[in-house]
């Protein structure tokens, strides 16, 4: 029984250090270079902006997307999937923050590790 508990917690440190580990990996150079190779911009931005006339943006900006997700267990994951598979659009949480009915996916523009990479590089700032 004690050496499930260890063992438990040792992979949860070694999964929160691997998380933190990879999210410093990428320089906010590198994460806007990748974005932009990528297509993000098209549709997100890196800060909240009011536009004019009441109008959304397509996509939410990356700072909202790290508000709504910040210490939520399995966001990183969950986001990776969506950058790579694209979102539901019936079960949008953005409705009414965003105009975009849903997110594409995107495995044909990013890798699934650049795309991890700029989900950590999100929730971290």
């Amino acid at each position: 029984m004690i050496h499930r508990t260890l063992l438990a917690g040792l992979t949860g440190m070694l999964m929160l250090t691997s998380v933190a580990a990879h999210a410093d990996t990428v320089s906010d150079d590198k994460a806007v270079k990748m974005a932009n190779a990528a297509g993000c911009f098209t549709c997100h931005s890196l800060k909240h902006k009011d536009l004019k006339n009441g109008a959304k943006p397509v996509g939410p900006a990356w700072e909202d997307v790290a508000l709504q997700y910040k210490d939520k267990p399995g966001a990183a994951d969950f986001l990776t999937r969506i950058v790579l598979e694209g979102s539901n659009p019936y079960a949008s949480h953005w409705k009414n923050k965003a105009a975009g009915i849903a997110m594409p996916p995107n495995a044909v523009a990013i890798s699934e590790g650049d795309a991890r990479q700029l989900v950590f590089w999100i929730l971290n700032h």
